[in-house]
């Protein structure tokens, strides 16, 4: 990991794995342009997954202490950077404080602040193409694998007790390490004691084709690994067997997406709704862009922000 310079103009940082493949290189200019927020300018931050406390600490006491770093995207290292360095903020919103995560940065007032911005970015992305009352009309079951960051957010936004009746009949969780799989349970239980729900150690994608085959028509299985963009693969073999009727969501947009196309092979026989992370990215980056900046990005505005990038990707 190597820091970046100091900031000569108003920057918003994105800190990740490989973020110099990501789309939001070439887009947050013309977001920028579009919103008028005139000399703004995006870098990438990578840095190995799992890495020492020491490098997140580096990187967020960069960003406090840089008056034009404005703030910051993170992926991929959400947990490791708020359980490294929480204590370098000023103010940490309630969903970064239950949940241990850390998706956004921004500066307000002259102190820094941290907020997990998942679990609306995700519930925003989800309702995009899930019909209403889903779950309360088909009574389907949610698989996702993975126990990081975006399987916690997107966990915590279906079970909401706010959501009454209008969730799965069972939520599925798998992971390859024991740590990020009891934490997740914990916060399911927090968020909704009275929840079916299931937690599963996978350390072959075998596993969770097992898990898989024995599910219910019209259910949900995301992919909230990382397999297929940061890291080579998919966390299901070829020979899995989707249940009918189902929706199938690769969070991930960019990589190889094995997942999406092992999802893809089966789309016509199983009935299949696939869809892949783009609008996830779209809803992901406008939340932190308008934290960081201090600007509205909702109704018309985000509608905007949205043909933008469905016209860059569509060109590109």
């Amino acid at each position: 990991m190597i820091l970046p310079q100091k900031a000569t103009q108003p920057t918003i940082y994105f800190i990740g794995v490989t973020t110099g493949k990501s789309s939001i290189m070439q887009l947050f200019p013309l977001w920028a342009d579009a919103l008028g927020l005139k000399d703004a300018m995006i870098k990438g931050i990578d840095i190995e997954i799992h890495a020492a406390a020491e490098t997140y600490r580096e990187v967020v006491d960069f960003i406090k202490n840089d008056p034009l770093s404005l703030g910051a995207l993170i992926t991929t290292h959400k947990i490791d950077l708020y359980h490294a360095a929480k204590d370098l903020f000023d103010y940490l919103d309630p969903y970064a404080e239950i949940f241990g995560e850390l998706s956004c940065i921004s500066k307000k007032d002259g102190k820094l602040e941290g907020y997990a911005k998942d679990p609306i970015s995700s519930g925003l992305a989800l309702e995009a193409f899930m019909p209403e009352n889903y779950w309360t009309e088909h009574g389907g079951e949610t698989f996702i694998m993975g126990a990081g960051g975006a399987a916690i957010a997107l966990s915590a936004y279906m079970i909401d007790k706010k959501r009454c009746n209008n969730i799965p009949s069972k939520l599925i969780i798998s992971n390859r390490s024991e740590g990020r799989l009891n934490e997740i349970k914990r916060i399911i239980k927090a968020v909704n004691p009275d929840v079916t729900a299931e937690f599963h150690l996978t350390p072959e994608a075998e596993q969770n084709d097992a898990i898989l085959k024995s599910m219910k028509p019209y259910s949900l299985i995301a992919n909230g690994t990382g397999l297929g963009k940061d890291r080579p693969g998919s966390p299901l073999t070829d020979n899995c067997e989707y249940p009918m009727d189902s929706l199938v969501w690769e969070f991930n947009y960019r990589g190889e997406l094995d997942f999406m196309h092992q999802a893809n092979r089966q789309k016509e026989v199983k009935r299949l709704h696939v869809e892949d992370g783009w609008i996830y990215f779209i809803h992901g980056w406008t939340q932190v862009v308008a934290e960081v900046f201090h600007i509205d990005i909702s109704g018309e505005v985000f509608k905007m922000c949205e043909k933008i990038a469905n016209e860059m990707r569509k060109n590109g």
